[in-house]
């Protein structure tokens, strides 16, 4: 993320004028292909080169960097961290210095990609007004949209992104071990399931996430879920637990739709508890 986000601001027009990391590699690769930058082993041996500083290390490794440094007065600290929030960095504060973060919702898996993928965007920002007002405009600069979170939300929204990206891929693995059961190898099933995973976010975009629900589910349909449930558990028995927990939500929102009455919600949990 670190190098992707510096690419994308360095060729928007923000002077990216050091960087620093223990790993020589990485150093060298960062500085070439930012340029201009002095490159240093150590964190602390920035803080007398730039005004923001950017942490982009993994969460678990935030508060000890952070307790390590100490700003000057008139620098920011921000961290990338989608799952913690800005409160980690206090440490570094001193008077007159901010923290906060800036984290961008795209899947960081190779350097040209994610700078790509900046574009459109959305970067869930923290920091108080002055500090939110430079990243909003650091976030416009790479062609993405930041956001405001609430204090206290990170968390959850982080858990959120999760789903959408990791969780996601796994629900793909899920569909392509099924696919294989019908004789299909994992291009075959995402040519064949991709669209009507398109279709289904296009509809939930227009008409509402309880309102693009279909299937069996919203239905009723006991037997065809009775038949999911067996398939499964005797051909592709690590799909089961997922299968059933999405299920589960697939109830209460057709629940909610008004689209089930009491029995046909009665019969369908019925239906996923046989194969517990």
């Amino acid at each position: 993320m670190g190098t992707a986000l510096g690419v994308a601001l360095s060729r928007a027009g923000w002077p990216i004028t050091a960087v620093a990391s223990r790993d020589a590699g990485r150093r060298e690769r960062f500085s070439r292909l930012v340029g201009g930058t002095r490159a240093f082993a150590e964190a602390t041996a920035i803080l007398d080169e730039v005004e923001l500083i950017i942490l982009a290390v993994p969460d678990d490794a935030l508060a000890g960097l952070a307790a390590g440094l100490r700003l000057y007065s008139g620098q920011a600290l921000i961290h990338t961290s989608g799952a913690l929030g800005a409160e980690v960095l206090e440490p570094a504060m001193a008077a007159g210095t901010q923290i906060g973060s800036f984290h961008p919702l795209v899947a960081f898996a190779d350097t040209e990609r994610a700078v790509a993928a900046l574009h459109g965007a959305t970067i869930a920002v923290e920091g108080d007004d002055q500090l939110v007002a430079l990243l909003a405009g650091m976030a416009e600069a790479i062609g993405a949209t930041a956001v405001r979170l609430a204090p206290g939300s990170k968390s959850a929204y982080h858990a959120a992104a999760v789903l959408a990206a990791g969780g996601f891929d796994a629900l793909l693995d899920a569909i392509a071990e099924l696919g294989r059961v019908a004789g299909l190898d994992e291009a075959s099933s995402l040519a064949i399931y991709g669209p009507l995973i398109e279709q289904t976010l296009g509809n939930a975009r227009a008409l509402g996430i309880r309102a693009a629900l279909t299937g069996p589910i919203t239905r009723g349909d006991v037997g065809t879920l009775r038949a999911h449930m067996a398939t499964i558990a005797a051909d592709a028995p690590a799909v089961v637990d997922l299968y059933r927990a999405a299920a589960e939500r697939e109830i209460a929102l057709a629940a909610d739709r008004g689209a089930l009455t009491p029995d046909a919600v009665l019969g369908l949990r019925a239906a996923l508890a046989l194969q517990s």
